[in-house]
């Protein structure tokens, strides 16, 4: 039970009928979970508009409308009117659960790229200097012992809200969390301060139906995260850099390679050993000292290094640092699995032609003998990533092997032959194996020394979806039981 003038005190809004001098059982805006005595917040979506449920709420009890537009005349029911039922969901979900960031020091983090990598490697560093740590993410939110599966990268704000509170109940006095655009463009993070904000870099993304209408739009949600923190760390070689400050107040410092960056890496070199990639670097600056990670490529040490100036404003020491980025690990990027003494396999999420390019790109300058990628495109989403991942892999892996990844509605040969379509404007080698699993055991059967093996695409996902049903499919067992096969 809350108070309604408690939950509405940080908020601008209107009274349009009712009164305030109520009690609330609980907080909702999706009509299914709307209960008796609720408040319930008429938020617009993509799909559909809650003020078209306001009735059918009110019918099953609630007691309390947050609206912003008119509504049809509903008697004994108190309405309040405000300019964006988003923002104030956010509002009031920050009340109802008694402004439980107020009690975290929380680290959001926004970027294109290196949003998840650098969640898990800053939660590692700071627990290794004795902390406990929330984290909320694309792959999982996590919560003490528990994990759970995410949705969005950053949920909805009731939710942001919810997880901060149980966060703050299991002994958490830190969450670190991804930030996306579409977040930040939709007000979950709202209600709060960011202890410390984060911008890894940007490149054109999630630009479509649905998504941002343009670049500029993109870019300027990315930047409204600058707007609610104490601290801004930035990365200092990204283009954008300045413009992720526009209309802020925050602190500011920078990493990268750039000489006039605060926290730079420098004299960085790969590592490679048997079934092993990492690489190698000096921090200087604000710090100074070596550091070595078991992930490899230019953009781990960005990410890294973005951990690094983090943990720098916790007064975590230089070893504590250096042996938490050393065990720290991701779920599906550029996730090693060892298979073998000669070649080098690992799981990657890359699942565009933009990042499948990052990735053959990065593990290219480790010459591998052989560099073959691995992967499928899922159904019912445009040919046109089909035929462009198809490309990328024929012009930059030595061998592609193309598989079956999420087909939905479609025939996993229709995909395979779209994929087809992009390698053949190359002069790259390929096979089609449709099934995930035989496409792996040919992968490991015909795997030589020297090779770097990547299955893209699937990455943490542990199911594969066909005809509008989830069947487990985990690539780490798939692995197992090739292995096990082979002998």
């Amino acid at each position: 039970m809350k108070a309604l003038r408690q939950l509405l005190e940080r908020m601008e809004y209107e009274l349009l009928q009712g009164n305030l001098d109520q009690t609330i059982t609980d907080l909702a805006y999706d009509s299914r979970k709307a209960t008796r005595g609720c408040l319930f917040v008429c938020v617009k979506g993509a799909v559909s508009d809650g003020h078209a449920y306001a009735k059918e709420v009110v019918q099953k009890g609630s007691s309390v409308l947050v609206v912003s537009e008119e509504t049809d005349v509903l008697k004994d029911v108190t309405i309040i009117k405000v300019k964006d039922t988003r923002y104030a969901l956010a509002l009031l979900s920050a009340a109802y659960f008694d402004y439980p960031a107020e009690q975290l020091k929380v680290i959001g983090i926004t970027g294109t790229k290196g949003k998840t990598t650098t969640t898990y490697m800053v939660k590692s560093i700071l627990e290794g200097a004795g902390r406990k740590v929330g984290l909320i993410g694309t792959i999982e939110t996590i919560i003490g012992t528990k994990s759970i599966p995410s949705a969005n990268t950053t949920p909805e704000s009731y939710l942001v809200q919810k997880y901060f509170r149980q966060m703050v109940e299991e002994g958490c006095d830190c969450c670190v969390m991804e930030v996306s655009s579409q977040g930040l463009m939709m007000h979950r993070t709202a209600g709060f301060l960011f202890e410390i904000g984060i911008f890894t870099n940007l490149e054109p993304d999630h630009i479509g139906p649905n998504e941002h209408a343009s670049f500029e739009e993109y870019k300027q949600c990315k930047s409204l995260l600058f707007r609610q923190c104490r601290l801004g760390v930035l990365n200092r070689d990204d283009a954008h850099y300045a413009q992720m400050l526009t209309g802020s107040h925050c602190k500011a410092e920078t990493i990268g390679f750039s000489k006039e960056a605060d926290l730079r890496a420098k004299d960085v070199r790969l590592v490679q050993k048997p079934g092993y990639l990492g690489v190698a670097y000096h921090v200087c600056g604000t710090m100074d000292f070596d550091v070595e990670i078991d992930v490899p490529g230019k953009f781990s040490v960005y990410n890294s290094l973005t951990a690094i100036a983090i943990c720098r404003h916790f007064q975590v020491k230089e070893e504590v640092i250096r042996k938490a980025l050393k065990t720290a690990k991701t779920k599906g990027r550029i996730e090693m699995v060892k298979v073998s003494d000669e070649f080098t396999l690992m799981i990657d999420y890359a699942h565009n032609a933009m990042s499948l390019k990052s990735l053959l790109s990065t593990l290219r300058e480790y010459q591998p003998r052989r560099l073959v990628c691995l992967f499928g495109c899922g159904g019912n989403r445009a040919k046109s990533r089909r035929f462009e991942m198809g490309e990328v892999s024929g012009s930059m892996a030595d061998l592609t092997i193309i598989t079956s990844d999420n087909p939905r509605f479609e025939e996993p040969q229709a995909i395979i032959d779209d994929i087809k379509t992009g390698i053949e404007k190359t002069n790259g080698r390929y096979v089609e194996i449709i099934d995930r699993k035989d496409a792996i055991r040919y992968a490991i059967a015909h795997g030589e020394p020297g090779d770097i093996i990547v299955l893209a695409g699937k990455g943490h996902e542990d199911y594969q979806e066909i005809k509008g049903k989830k069947y487990p499919m985990d690539e780490r067992v798939l692995i197992a039981e090739v292995l096990e096969e082979l002998g």
